[in-house]
């Protein structure tokens, strides 16, 4: 008798001891389960052991990395790594899955988009979702990145009252808002989103930029090359607009410079002034028989409705004539020299 209760004793502490093993790693493997992933958007991020004033480092995740969540605690979340590493860090140093998918659509609806001119930042800058100062961001980048520029947008610029003193000292006067302009462009990485205008210098080069004459220049296109001697010299299409943010258009100018081989120099070959211009520019080549294969620039221009329209234009060096379809008027057309 005395044997089989020490049996059943024996038995049941076995069971027990494997019952509290697999609560045990049941529980650890719950706590290590992740609740969903996020993406750092700081250029970098310290992990630490415990949420207290003083913490060991434990780790260092860098910007656009994902990282798995595995638990909240005020404004830390505690992250686990691709290489197996956990720790915790501050919440606003994460953006979610939602605005990572976003910024992933935004990229693949712009891949093929015909590019308006290249750039170089100026400072670090964020890449936003949207073209405001306060919409998500995930990407930072680098002072001296370079960036294709896409498309063209303004927004209001956020302050912190809209109630301010006039000159002549009345109370309660509404300031009038403060726009900026934006620019949806993409990296070299293909990394596609919003970045404020002022903080991108565009690489127009020099011998073209010092003809701006104190306009902006929006854009600037390639439209042929020609030879001088032992080398080719590029031809360019500019458009530009008044040195202001918030335009209703992204420029209102635009001039062909071409290459004048007998003086080794660029001239004005065409300007049109007046134009209610938006993005984007198409350029192309065009065979118009006698004359053979010449550039082509088609600038999409709103009439008198705010109608967008296309008008196309062919180089046939020096001269720039715009390229009627049939049944417009050709006194509206005629070429204009400098």
């Amino acid at each position: 008798m005395k044997q089989f209760a020490f049996r059943i004793s024996a038995y049941t502490l076995a069971f027990l001891c494997a019952a509290a093993l697999f609560l045990v790693t049941g529980c650890g493997r719950g706590r290590g389960k992740a609740l969903e992933s996020n993406y750092v958007s700081a250029p970098q991020a310290n992990l630490r052991d415990q949420v207290a004033a003083v913490y060991n480092k434990v780790g260092v995740v860098k910007n656009g990395e994902r990282v798995e969540v595995l638990d909240r605690e005020r404004r830390f979340v505690k992250v686990r790594t691709a290489s197996g590493v956990e720790g915790w860090m501050e919440q606003r140093y994460l953006i979610g899955q939602k605005t990572y998918n976003a910024l992933q659509k935004l990229a693949e609806e712009n891949r093929d988009a015909p590019v308006q001119a290249s750039g170089t930042t100026r400072n670090d800058t964020n890449i936003h979702l949207e073209p405001a100062r306060d919409s998500d961001h995930l990407y930072q980048l680098s002072t001296g990145d370079k960036l294709f520029i896409i498309r063209r947008a303004t927004s209001e610029k956020a302050q912190a009252s809209n109630v301010t003193s006039n000159s002549a000292g009345k109370k309660g006067a509404v300031s009038k808002p403060t726009m900026e302009d934006w620019w949806l462009v993409r990296d070299s990485q293909g990394r596609t989103g919003w970045v404020l205008a002022r903080m991108v210098d565009l690489d127009v080069p020099l011998e073209i930029a010092q003809y701006a004459e104190g306009q902006r220049i929006q854009a600037y296109f390639v439209l042929n090359e020609v030879r001088d001697g032992d080398k080719n010299v590029p031809q360019y299409l500019i458009l530009l607009s008044e040195p202001k943010d918030g335009l209703p258009f992204d420029y209102n100018q635009c001039r062909v410079f071409t290459w004048n081989v007998k003086r080794h120099r660029y001239e004005t070959a065409y300007r049109e002034r007046n134009l209610e211009g938006v993005f984007p520019v198409t350029i192309t080549h065009e065979n118009f028989e006698k004359e053979g294969t010449l550039p082509v620039f088609i600038l999409r221009v709103r009439d008198s409705n705010g109608t967008s329209v296309d008008r196309k234009y062919k180089l046939n060096t020096p001269i720039v004539r715009r390229v009627l379809a049939e049944g417009q008027n050709k006194d509206k057309a005629a070429a204009s020299r400098h």
